[in-house]
């Protein structure tokens, strides 16, 4: 079990009162100037980075003012950073979206990852003051490795020898991800079977029980971090909405076997397949998931036809699909020869497109996949994206503007598109410096180049034509004459991606 002391955030919520009649606020307002200063002293603070035009920093205001009033008696501040006045210091920041929250410690940072009402926000950060590190004794030792999928625990001669302080820099760190422990009880010690210093990670799948394969003493958080992180992730699991991110956070190509559960053959297809995803763990992460559940999710892999079981590989940080050819069977031999194949760069991506329109009627070009480099790769024209999603309500609420924007510039079709892009129907090629992870993402890129500049602004008529025309190259007057002068075309840059709506 946890720290007893996680429950003390109880009587925090009591505390919460109503801002001072007289408008004073308990958040503190950061600026790029104050930033540092009064941050990087603290042990501990929530920031949240925003815009006063959005709707969510708009809902969330009343609950982080009546939070950072209850915390103040626990000593934990709250700040703000309005993004719109400090734009260059929340960019430089990456901040891609509002609002943005995180917790900093000592100038660190970690993602806010609790709720947003009131109540939750004061239980974070209560249980973010607490130790990260709780103590392990021979008493809870056995019930404390078995407390979370994930328990790494430190065995020392004393609470300051090396590896104690990285160790507990790493659990401060990851308190949200895994369960850390920390023992000098020579009973515990014992128990383990090992001698100090060491960290051993207690599992509850496949290898139970494994210790820090190298120099302990040279373990910094970096390491710790990195080796806790691999040994998180199963040869092969099911994965669903509540793991996904494990397997998005860590960068490795995802192979999914979509098996179908009532099927007699659905344990033996993914046992057959363990062994391989054994062969192949710390490069390529193996999942089983269930097709008929997630078939949405199948067909956006290009797997298209409820043909069970299938195999596909995913590229996570370029988006791009590898499927296995639905007309065969999935065998072991045949997974292995694909990841191999794929992992030697001699695998060719599939790239899902809609048909290219026979006529483009509309001010706003209606862009494919197959036609993607084209267009927006076209050196001689200034093109601004919106890619959406048809599902996607902010997107739809957009669509008038964006017409708007688009007869704006008809009659300068051969200087600047227009365009929009339905991205869950068109993948985006190779070549392309970002993949698209919430709609609408709206992209300009400027003629003579492949960089591509995000468009954080908010979605009315007036702020799209200001930022067109201090973006643009070539001139959007029809009156003024217009030759290509372009400079050549340059190395694409990549762009974090912005999203608004997941």
């Amino acid at each position: 079990m946890r720290s007893p002391h996680l429950f003390s955030w109880l009587s925090a919520i009591a505390l919460v009162t109503l801002t001072a009649a007289d408008g004073a606020s308990d958040v503190v307002d950061l600026t790029g100037t104050n930033f540092d200063s009064i941050v990087n002293p603290e042990s501990l603070i929530l920031v949240e980075f925003f815009a006063p035009w959005c709707g969510h920093c708009k809902a969330l205001a009343p609950h982080y003012e009546e939070a950072a009033t209850a915390l103040k008696e626990k000593n934990i501040k709250l700040a703000k950073v309005n993004c719109v006045d400090e734009a260059d210091f929340c960019q430089a920041n990456g901040i891609q979206g509002y609002p943005t929250l995180r917790v900093y410690r000592n100038g660190e940072y970690t993602d806010y990852t609790g709720p947003r009402k009131t109540d939750g926000i004061i239980s974070y950060m209560t249980k973010q003051s607490l130790p990260a590190v709780s103590e392990v004794t021979l008493a809870n030792f056995d019930e404390f490795t078995k407390a979370d999928k994930i328990v790494a625990v430190a065995f020392l001669s004393s609470p300051t020898d090396v590896p104690g302080p990285e160790f507990s820099a790493t659990a401060n760190k990851h308190r949200d991800d895994y369960l850390f422990g920390s023992t000098t009880d020579k009973g515990a010690i014992d128990a383990a079977g090992v001698t100090p210093p060491a960290i051993v990670v207690y599992r509850s799948f496949d290898e139970p029980t494994v210790e820090y394969p190298y120099p302990v003493v040279d373990a910094k958080v970096k390491d710790i971090e990195e080796w806790i992180q691999e040994l998180s992730i199963p040869v092969i699991d099911q994965v669903g909405t509540d793991n996904y991110q494990t397997y998005a956070q860590s960068g490795k190509p995802l192979a999914y076997l979509f098996v179908d559960p009532t099927d007699a053959k659905s344990e033996e297809y993914i046992a057959a397949i363990k062994p391989i995803a054994a062969k192949y763990k710390g490069k390529v992460n193996f999942v089983w998931i269930d097709a008929v559940k997630f078939s949405d999710h199948a067909k956006a892999l290009n797997l298209n036809e409820a043909k069970w079981p299938g195999f596909v590989i995913q590229n996570l940080q370029k988006q791009l699909k590898f499927p296995y050819d639905q007309n065969k069977e999935v065998t072991p031999e045949a997974v292995d020869e694909l990841i191999t194949q794929f992992l030697d760069g001699k695998l060719e991506p599939e790239l899902k497109s809609q048909p290219i329109p026979t006529t483009q009627d509309e001010s706003v070009f209606n862009l494919v996949g197959k036609q993607f480099e084209d267009v927006v790769f076209d050196d001689d024209k200034d093109v601004f994206v919106e890619f959406y999603a048809s599902w996607c309500g902010h997107c739809k609420r957009l669509k008038p503007t964006w017409d708007s924007l688009g007869d704006r510039y008809v009659n300068v079709k051969d200087r600047i598109v227009i365009a929009k892009f339905e991205a869950t129907e068109n993948d985006l090629p190779p070549s392309v410096p970002f993949r698209i992870s919430g709609f609408p993402t709206l992209k300009f890129k400027k003629a003579g180049t492949r960089e591509f500049i995000d468009y954080d602004g908010d979605r009315s008529l007036e702020s799209l034509i200001t930022f067109v025309e201090e973006s643009a190259v070539n001139p959007l007057d029809p009156s003024v004459p217009f030759k290509t002068t372009v400079p050549a075309a340059q190395e694409p840059i990549q762009q974090p991606d912005h999203h608004d709506e997941l």
